[in-house]
């Protein structure tokens, strides 16, 4: 369900690397082919994963990236029946270790869209609320297809900032903000990625029950969109559940084997503007 803006290659790796699943591509509130109604409000982008995940058949594994890292604790907090859930990167500002973002961005990325200025509105959000340094930036805007992805989507960068709330103001994580989020969790970041982050990634399983921390080495934010394959070195083991030799026979084996298992993925592209994914194992 994935449009020309979204970028298919992490979807594509899922579905090599765990072919029992299905994998099922969709469009964020107000990006690509899917609808928006203003205003905006973090609760519906919910609400629609929360609806997703039922028409797959009502439990999921959700992965998200960036400030969609944070719409996916958000969505496990809320009490959606999300089974597993894996993080990339949300870009918490838990201490002074590297630079706060403006307390005034969303107006400042406001005014730049409505200027017409989406180029600079998506530089300013991935350099100011994200962390991606300037240079990378500049990489990023050479590189074929990464770009002009990006920009058509700038409108939606006010909908990530409300994603973020007051998670980027300094302050340690809050364990209550989390603490209704149950699923096993698995962490990962990016070894060339700036301390703020390693930081927030260590704040963050210090906060969680369940929950286990990666490093993805000479990896940093944009791994997700310009190498999705790094991610599954993690992935395979963390999406399939663990065999163990069976010793005796266990009651309703048959059903609980005929039971369709559902597995939800809300990625998105770097600085969060691209596609979510479902994932659904095949019965």
């Amino acid at each position: 369900m994935s449009d020309a803006t979204s970028d298919d290659a992490v979807a594509s790796r899922v579905r090599q690397a765990a072919a029992e699943f299905t994998v099922i591509n969709y469009d964020r509130r107000g990006r690509g082919l899917s609808g928006d109604t203003p205003p905006y409000q973090v609760e519906r982008e919910i609400d629609d994963i929360a609806a997703l995940i039922n028409s797959a058949g009502g439990s999921a594994f959700v992965f998200g990236s960036s400030s969609g890292a944070v719409l996916a604790l958000r969505a496990a907090a809320s009490g959606l029946d999300i089974t597993k859930l894996a993080l990339y990167e949300p870009p918490f500002r838990v201490d002074g270790s590297g630079p706060l973002p403006p307390n005034d961005l969303d107006q400042e990325v406001a005014r730049l869209i409505e200027a017409g200025h989406r180029s600079e509105a998506v530089k300013l959000f991935v350099t100011r609320a994200i962390g991606v340094p300037s240079a990378r930036v500049m990489l990023m805007r050479l590189l074929p297809g990464v770009w002009s992805k990006l920009t058509p989507m700038a409108h939606t960068i006010p909908y990530d900032i409300a994603i973020m709330g007051d998670t980027q103001s300094g302050s340690p994580l809050q364990p209550d903000d989390w603490a209704s989020a149950k699923a096993p969790r698995l962490v990962i970041d990016g070894g060339k990625s700036p301390v703020a982050q390693s930081d927030a990634s260590h704040a963050l399983v210090a906060v969680l029950e369940n929950a286990r921390r990666r490093t993805l080495a000479g990896q940093a934010h944009s791994a997700p969109v310009m190498a999705p394959k790094s991610l599954l070195r993690f992935w395979p083991s963390f999406l399939k559940p663990r065999t163990r030799p069976a010793t005796r026979p266990r009651r309703h084996q048959a059903e609980r084997s005929r039971r369709r298992e559902v597995l939800a993925v809300d990625l998105w592209q770097q600085s969060d503007l691209g596609l979510g994914q479902v994932v659904q194992r095949r019965t």
